[in-house]
């Protein structure tokens, strides 16, 4: 486990338990959904090396090779890659090192977490070292919908345009205007800037150039803004991702 504690913010990143932060406390408040009972619906965990479901979890290398990738957390699909349910190793302070399994034998992932004045710095790094296989990255931060006081959390969030869903939850590839709440959808041009807003309390203001972002806000304890570098299924849409995303969490009064 590592800890992170500066005047403002106390910060814990469970390393064994998928390098995921299960707190998030500023002014003593805690903005992470605590663990209840899922590793996909608490605390904000990285998305690597893939982000959001793969159809199947069949990815094909650039070389023409087909993988199976895990289905067992999200029957029939691949969820959200390796990261969130690994171990991660400890490389500095806020900084720790993904060794990724098979079919990404040999890539690695690195995390750095750093708590400035008033926001929380999160990167993600992914190194191929010769893996072939497409890669997008991605970060799931789950906002507590209610603090210990004040209003409960709103988003605010603009984008030109999202994904249209299929009947089985995963995008067509087809881009549409954006329907009206709530989400569960990826999203791209994105106006402004996204933030969690806690009346009369506080706000995270969530800057970032990722070129997709996924919004969930339909679970009663939390809710999700999540910049990624392709959306869910890129590969099999023939969407690219980045190797690095990073994402600055600006906290201030609401």
């Amino acid at each position: 486990m590592q800890f992170i504690d500066d005047a403002e913010f106390q910060v814990a990143i469970d390393l064994d338990g998928g390098g995921k932060i299960t707190s998030v406390k500023w002014r003593e408040m805690e903005f992470a959904v605590p663990f209840r009972g899922s590793v996909l619906s608490s605390g904000w965990y990285p998305m690597a090396p893939w982000a959001g479901r793969i159809r199947d979890g069949l990815i094909t290398s650039r070389s023409g090779v087909e993988h199976q990738l895990p289905t067992n957390i999200d029957p029939p699909n691949a969820i959200h890659g390796f990261g969130f349910s690994s171990s991660w190793q400890e490389i500095g302070p806020g900084r720790s090192l993904l060794h990724l399994p098979k079919p990404y034998m040999g890539a690695t992932v690195e995390q750095t977490i750093e708590v400035l004045d008033d926001a929380i710095r999160w990167s993600l790094e992914y190194d191929d070292n010769g893996c072939d296989i497409p890669v997008w990255l991605g970060m799931h931060p789950w906002f507590a919908r209610d603090l210990e006081r004040g209003g409960a959390a709103e988003i605010e969030f603009s984008a030109a345009k999202m994904l249209q869903r299929g009947s089985d939850g995963l995008p067509t590839g087809e881009l549409i205007s954006p329907t009206p709440e709530p989400w569960d959808d990826a999203f791209t041009e994105v106006r402004g800037t996204p933030s969690v807003i806690w009346e009369d309390v506080a706000r995270i203001d969530i800057e970032s150039d990722a070129p997709w972002w996924v919004v969930y806000n339909e679970d009663p304890d939390g809710v999700c803004i999540e910049p990624q570098t392709a959306p869910p299924d890129a590969a099999n849409l023939g969407i690219s991702g980045e190797n690095y995303i990073e994402a600055l969490f600006v906290f201030s009064e609401g």
